[in-house]
């Protein structure tokens, strides 16, 4: 799915026109895209969480010479999925907490 096949289902599902559907999907992008180029972390519960992580320099081999090279050091998006889309992509059953039941209070004498 690209795009604009994005934007069109979420208009179809939402109901609202695909320039309105156009406008969320671009603002959601941008607002991730500026917390985590500031060091923030955008969880989505269920969905994933996007970070930013440091990595260190290396060296490393270039592909096409073979001669060593190195590599600076960066900071480099990443996202790690939740426990809901992991599920439903290996086609598994999401595993749900139940909530702890509540005790009586004590009976007054």
């Amino acid at each position: 799915m690209n795009k604009s096949e994005l934007i069109e289902a979420l208009s179809m599902r939402t109901g609202s026109s695909k320039a309105a559907a156009g406008q969320s999907v671009d603002a959601l992008v941008e607002i991730i895209t500026a917390t985590v180029a500031k060091g923030g972390d955008v969880s989505l519960v269920g969905f994933g969480t996007f970070t930013a992580a440091k990595r260190a320099a290396r060296a490393g081999r270039n592909p096409a010479t073979g001669a060593a090279m190195k590599i600076a050091a960066s900071t480099v998006p990443k996202f790690k999925a939740g426990a809901v889309f992991k599920a439903a992509v290996s086609g598994k059953k999401a595993a749900t907490k139940k909530p702890a039941a509540k005790k009586a209070a004590p009976k007054k004498k």
